[in-house]
Order: structure tokens, then C-alpha cells, then sequence
């Protein structure tokens, strides 16, 4: 049904400190995935698909922020979750990874995690969707680019490996969610992005991301005195 990607990158800020940026995109075969499935904060990201319970991303967030660790946090949720089994769950967070895929996911289903990041899909093609992601990621993972434009393009290649197998599921959508620990007086408005329902999800995403960056820079131009 799903295929997604959590990250955690460092970086150095304008003014020399440490901060961290967390990302998450999704894509499916189903309309108004960007409401259900992806969550990020400064504290870390998180996707929660398959039989989608947005609770666990909820609380999986509310964990996250009360200073628990990634694995600990998700897990307990899922201890707590009599339909684990048919769950994906998988996020990152300060310093750990998690991945989670029941025994009960439809299709092919499964996960792959890094060293900061974690890939999960079911009811794909095959594992080559969620190894095709990962490793377009890999390739730009830290680069010039924003994490919102290179999480959209890691879910192109996966959609490129063969995606989600229900072709005859026209009307699709894709979301990314990017956040840093960085304390910034106006967010760019490319880091939260939705395209709820179209035939096109991750080449619509792409274009509505251009011209949302065109937007921010050009709100940036404007104002720059005040």
C-alpha cells in the first residue's frame, strides 16, 4: 500500500552550533495519505502504514518529546498494539533507528535500516522499491540540496523500482515533512508538503515543492529589512 522513508541528518548551523534535521516522505496508492501517515518534530520522524494506526505516530511523537529513545518509544507502542501484525512502523530519532514490519503486512513487505535512516513498504513490487529508495537517499544523504526536494527524489526511485503494485488504484498521493532542532524565525515553506489525490503523486510533490521554494526565497527577497 505504502512506501516511506525516515532520516536523521547532522549539520552545522550559520552560527557554528550542532543541529539536526528529521525528515519523512510517503507515498501510496490511496488518496489523503499525508494526514495518516507521516510525523515529524524536532525530536525525530516517524511513519506509521499497513493497516495505518495514526496513534502510534501520535504517541510515538509525545514519546520522542518526553526524551525516549526511538526503539524504546515505538516498540512500547507496539507492545501495546493488539493488531501489531499488520503494522509498519519504523522512524529515527536523536541517536537510534527502528523498523518494524508484521508478520500479517500484505504483499511484499519489509524494511531496511541505516546508520540514520529507515525505508519500509508493503504491498509493493518487491524488495527492490525499498532497496531502490535507501539508496538513492544514501547518495545525497547530507547534501546541498534541502532534505524535503532529496526525500522527494528517494521516493522516485523507488516509484522507478516498480512502487506499490496496485496499478489498477489510480488515484494516488505522496507528503514530506522536514524539522530541525534549529530554532529559525520562519520555517521554509517547502519543508511541509502534501499532494492528497492525483494520478501523478510523486511528480506533482515534486513541482508543488519547486514552486513552494520559489515562494519561500521570494518571501525572503521581499522582506529581508523587516
Amino acid at each position: 500500500m505504502t512506501f516511506s522513508i525516515c532520516v536523521r541528518e547532522p549539520y552545522v548551523d550559520a552560527d557554528g552550533d550542532d543541529q539536526h534535521r528529521f525528515g519523512v516522505a510517503v507515498t501510496t496508492r490511496l488518496p489523503g495519505v499525508g494526514a495518516l501517515c507521516p510525523f515529524a518534530t524536532e525530536h525525530g520522524a516517524v511513519a506509521t502504514q499497513a493497516l495505518t494506526n495514526v496513534e502510534l505516530g501520535e504517541k510515538g511523537m509525545d514519546y520522542l518529546e518526553d526524551g525516549l529513545a526511538v526503539d524504546d518509544a515505538l516498540q512500547a507502542l507496539l507492545n501495546a498494539d493488539d493488531g501489531r501484525a499488520e503494522r509498519q512502523l519504523h522512524g529515527v530519532g536523536s541517536e537510534a533507528t527502528f523498523a518494524f514490519t508484521g508478520d500479517d503486512c500484505l504483499g511484499w513487505a519489509g524494511h531496511r535500516e541505516g546508520d540514520a535512516y529507515t525505508v519500509a513498504g508493503n504491498l509493493l513490487t518487491g524488495e527492490a522499491v525499498v532497496d531502490a529508495t535507501a539508496d538513492a537517499y544514501e547518495r545525497t544523504a547530507g547534501g546541498d540540496e534541502p532534505l524535503a526536494k532529496r526525500l522527494i527524489d528517494a521516493l522516485g526511485s523507488g516509484h522507478a523500482a516498480g512502487g506499490d503494485k496496485r496499478d489498477d488504484l489510480a488515484i494516488q498521493s505522496a507528503a514530506v515533512v522536514a524539522t530541525s532542532t534549529e530554532d529559525r524565525e520562519m520555517e521554509p515553506y517547502y519543508n511541509d508538503l502534501r499532494v492528497d489525490a492525483t494520478e501523478t503523486p510523486l511528480r506533482d510533490l515534486r513541482e508543488t515543492f519547486s514552486m513552494a521554494r520559489e515562494g519561500y526565497e521570494a518571501a525572503l527577497e521581499k522582506y529581508a529589512e523587516a
